[in-house]
């Protein structure tokens, strides 16, 4: 039988569920910013290599979320257009609740759910494991798009002052290539070298005009001669 959760008892099965999990872990909330405390948890759950998957939907990550997001190589985060549910399951058990997985929420806000045990309701269980895998199913993963924003920001910072350049996105549209193949073939060429999964300028890329730059909105990204040709 599903049991009723109040705020402090969402936020300790909340907690709970993500330490037992042994095999997979699904979290669907929209807005998504974690705590240290679930960092720590999500992080544990990584280097036991258990399956990870995270969808949310209504605010953009923070570049610190991204950041650290990135170095969690069995932690999949996607992106579902308007998403409201909010669902937190392992193997076993099942949260369902109005509590999103977002700091301010889980110290100020009233919250509600249920929690369901996968032994003692096993249709439900299963009614809501479907409905979770859909929705993973019609997101985006954002594996591709957190390099993205990281890397190139959609609009210079208002601190650019180079005019004649323009980012790997900008570029990348106009040869004709996704951002992701640009980046390739930019480390294929040596312009790039990839490291830990992160780009870095290489001589070769300076030689030919590349800059590396930081924005405190969008983080690292790289600039490129208007008229760069691979």
């Amino acid at each position: 039988m599903a049991k009723f959760l109040n705020t402090s008892a969402t936020n300790y099965f909340l907690e709970e569920l993500i330490k037992e999990a042994r095999d997979r872990l699904i979290l669907i909330s929209p807005f998504l910013k974690l705590n240290d405390r679930m960092k720590e948890l999500l992080a544990d759950k990584n280097r036991l290599k258990i399956d990870v998957r995270i969808v949310y939907g209504k605010s953009e990550l923070q570049p610190e979320e991204i950041n650290w997001l990135k170095e969690l190589t069995y932690v999949r985060t996607s992106f579902c257009k308007n998403l409201h549910a909010k669902c937190y399951m392992n193997e076993e058990l099942c949260i369902v609740t109005s509590l999103n997985l977002y700091e301010f929420s889980q110290i100020n806000n009233n919250e509600m759910g249920v929690l369901i045990r996968r032994a003692d309701d096993t249709e439900l269980y299963k009614d809501a494991y479907e409905e979770a895998q859909r929705i993973i199913r019609i997101s985006d993963e954002v594996r591709i798009s957190l390099e993205r924003v990281a890397n190139e920001p959609e609009s210079k910072p208002e601190t650019e002052e180079t005019s004649d350049k323009v980012t790997s996105s900008k570029l990348a549209q106009k040869l004709g290539l996704k951002t992701n193949e640009l980046l390739e073939k930019l480390a294929a060429t040596g312009h790039l070298e990839v490291r830990d999964g992160k780009n870095y300028l290489t001589s070769r890329g300076k030689e030919a005009g590349g800059e590396f730059r930081m924005s405190p909105k969008f983080g690292p990204y790289f600039l490129w001669p208007e008229n760069f040709k691979l």
